[in-house]
């Protein structure tokens, strides 16, 4: 049988880059090479394609580019491959189907999936709509909120408006959200630039951090509760793996607690809830992926109240992290489903997509 060609892409601009290394190389190293055959696309901080032919741990090190080829592709239909020029000669490399492995703007953010659409290829991942809605976390909570479904109350502020109005903003946050609260850069994830702010000061350094990683803010309600997380796997019928519970070793689920704090946070796989609850959080993470259309996976992300036992949809993901410690993986591995085979179901299900929209008259 021939192999399917799968141009895994990782790095990319956004703040998460490293991250994205991380998720790629733990991909690129389980895949059935039997089955496909992987093209290895990097992209660099300052946005550069490049295509990488050598081994998969200088990815993780970020050393990929010393052995990197400068490559790109088109946006166009009958130019279904990456394109290198060397001293003249072009050198096409055809792919199948993309699975991008970039989290945060510029990769899961819609901007991205829009080249792949232009080419009229199968891709890994949410479209263009749903990934751009669940990038912005702002509008995320307003379609969620307008389909009935529980978030947390929230505040949203723009960058321009921080020196000009910071005291008039802290005394809106404080009479509103009250303390503490959680600061957040609207479009960014891997808890990259945020903080939760116990007191005005506090708050004030918070909306400058995270107007530092984008133009939009937003501040939440802070909820004494666990930390549940939920994967959904497929397309027009999605189903939801176990629930997952997050001690973080720090005050939240930050940066550090994800990746570099040696194992300390604990993830309890599966979450300790009662039938019901599980059911409940499962039912609200499928309905989740529903209202913002998404397809392909999602990790959906919950605050449960220690205080009224409600769910609360904190965000959706849609291309979670995929390290060896993600959760995404683990609780579908705790579900029956494995690591290997999972990469080739989200494979599958882009293939899917991809066959019914070439059945649609579009034009």
């Amino acid at each position: 049988m021939e192999k399917i060609r799968i141009g895994i892409i990782f790095g990319g601009q956004s703040a998460e880059h490293e991250v994205s290394l991380m998720s790629a190389s733990s991909i690129i190293k389980i895949i059935d090479k039997s089955k496909f055959d992987v093209l290895k696309i990097g992209i660099t901080k300052d946005g550069r394609w490049h295509l990488y032919f050598g081994d998969v741990e200088n990815i993780e090190n970020g050393q990929w580019i010393n052995q990197a080829v400068p490559a790109f592709i088109v946006p166009d239909p009958s130019r279904k491959y990456m394109i290198t020029l060397q001293n003249g000669i072009e050198t096409r490399y055809p792919v199948d189907v993309f699975f991008p492995v970039l989290h945060g703007p510029r990769g899961e953010d819609g901007t991205l999936q829009g080249i792949f659409e232009l080419m009229n290829i199968p891709y890994v991942s949410c479209g263009v709509t749903s990934s751009a809605l669940c990038m912005d976390k702002v509008y995320t909570k307003k379609i969620l909120k307008n389909e009935g479904l529980p978030v947390a109350d929230f505040k949203v502020y723009f960058k321009k408006d921080l020196l000009l109005e910071i005291n008039a903003i802290v005394r809106e946050i404080e009479e509103s959200l009250g303390f503490p609260c959680f600061v957040k850069p609207a479009n960014l994830g891997s808890s990259i630039g945020i903080t939760k702010a116990h007191n005005k000061e506090e708050l004030k350094d918070a909306l400058f951090l995270a107007s530092e990683y984008d133009t939009k803010i937003i501040v939440e309600k802070f909820i004494p509760a666990r930390e549940i997380e939920v994967s959904v796997l497929g397309n027009e019928n999605p189903i939801a793996s176990l629930p997952g519970e997050i001690i973080p070793s720090n005050e939240f689920y930050d940066y550090t607690a994800k990746y570099f704090d040696g194992g300390k946070s604990k993830l309890l796989i599966p979450a300790p809830l009662a039938k019901e609850e599980t059911e409940k959080v499962k039912d609200l993470a499928v309905k989740a992926f529903k209202a913002l259309d998404c397809s392909g996976m999602a990790r959906v992300d919950f605050l449960l109240s220690k205080v009224t036992g409600i769910f609360y949809i904190n965000e959706l993901n849609t291309i979670p992290g995929f390290t060896k410690i993600s959760m995404y993986p683990k609780l579908w591995e705790a579900s029956g489903l494995s690591y290997k085979d999972l990469i080739e179901k989200l494979i599958e299900l882009a293939f899917e997509k991809y066959r019914e929209k070439q059945a649609l008259k579009l034009y």
